[in-house]
């Protein structure tokens, strides 16, 4: 166990709910686990206030309306003070700013959680992150990226991807033919996805390649299945019509049970063409053991080891190349099932994300 003097406030300001919110509440909950004491700061309406209330989090709402947002970033002080904070950690760009700044005014440790892949704008006057005690990114190419273009210290920025449970996604713990019924599949191959519905996820690339998968397989019963919700929704919904799939496409909105939906599905695709770190939903495939088609964005290349999953780049044509070379060959099909769990279970565990945040812990 680590010292109960260990106490880290969470800064978000987003008020989604996707990967990013996940790993924060995920993260908090798995160094809580180690005797580190957790809180949150977010907005009032954040639905990240909700699920960290429901696993007893002490939650703080403050306004972070902006990057100079003097009222949030005195609060955040006070909250410092009363509650005897040791770390803020912050992770998104406006509550960055206010989080890191109350950081250092009340002579605390900042570090500072960098989700996206995008790239951070260089300027001298974005000095925010140079100001970070030690910087956490979720993919590797966000780290040399960092260091390269945003003059951060090797010594003081790490790739610690989120850690998925191991003994959560197994995929011997669910039947899959159970699993088919809860979802109202039957003996069709079902491609799923699972993401918000933002426009960097690119359903539109999952449902053009579909289509160009049941154009090429006209004998073969698919159906193309959407978990997630989000702000893209009506426009995915009419691009399903204009391409004739109402048949073949399922939205099934917002699930809880991301492990029992994988167990029912046959393949899972990615098909993001910017801003992924290393994404969670992937590393969530290959642990309950499914065969996956993925582009080649951010650090998704951080989960492929030996011929894994497949991997393409986010063109349509190309993921509808990449299906393919599964559907058509069960060979293949049954080496990405027997190898995509043992291929990452070492590095890319909860147990490995929480031994990498506690060390930094420590020697902070």
């Amino acid at each position: 166990m680590l010292s109960k003097s260990i106490k880290v406030l969470h800064t978000e300001w987003s008020d989604g709910w996707g990967g990013q919110e996940i790993r924060i509440i995920n993260e908090m909950l798995a160094v809580r686990e180690k005797g580190v004491e957790v809180f949150l700061a977010c907005r009032e309406l954040a639905t990240i206030k909700q699920k960290a209330l429901e696993h007893q989090i002490p939650v703080f709402t403050l306004p972070f309306r902006g990057n100079a947002d003097f009222k949030t970033l005195f609060a955040l002080k006070k909250l410092v003070k009363q509650h005897q904070i040791t770390i803020i950690n912050t992770h998104s760009g406006k509550d960055t700013w206010v989080g890191g700044l109350a950081a250092k005014l009340a002579g605390i440790k900042f570090i500072r959680t960098r989700h996206l892949s995008n790239r951070i704008r260089p300027s001298r006057t974005n000095f925010i992150n140079e100001l970070a005690d030690y910087i956490f990114t979720t993919g590797e190419s966000v780290r040399v990226d960092m260091i390269k273009y945003n003059r951060i210290k090797p010594q003081r920025i790490q790739s610690i991807p989120t850690g998925i449970d191991a003994k959560v996604f197994d995929p011997i713990l669910f039947n899959k033919a159970s699993c088919r019924s809860i979802f109202n599949f039957s003996n069709e191959i079902v491609i799923g996805n699972v993401a918000v519905l933002r426009h960097f996820k690119r359903h539109d690339l999952f449902l053009r390649a579909a289509r160009g998968l049941i154009d090429m397989y006209p004998n073969k019963r698919f159906k193309f299945v959407l978990a997630g919700e989000g702000p893209m929704r009506e426009d995915i919904e009419r691009q399903i019509i204009e391409l004739n799939m109402s048949e073949q496409v399922v939205m099934l909105g917002y699930i809880d049970n991301v492990a029992e939906f994988l167990s029912a599905i046959d393949i899972f695709t990615l098909t993001s063409d910017s801003k992924e770190g290393v994404p969670q939903s992937i590393m969530q495939a290959l642990f309950m053991g499914k065969p996956v088609v993925a582009t080649n964005v951010g650090s998704v290349e951080d989960l492929y080891l030996d011929n894994n999953f497949v991997l393409v780049k986010p063109h349509e044509g190309e993921i509808t190349q990449g299906l393919a070379s599964i559907v058509a060959d069960n060979d293949k099909m049954d080496r990405l099932i027997r190898n995509s769990r043992i291929s990452i279970l070492e590095n890319f565990s909860k147990d490995a994300m929480l031994k990498k945040i506690t060390n930094v812990y420590e020697n902070l």
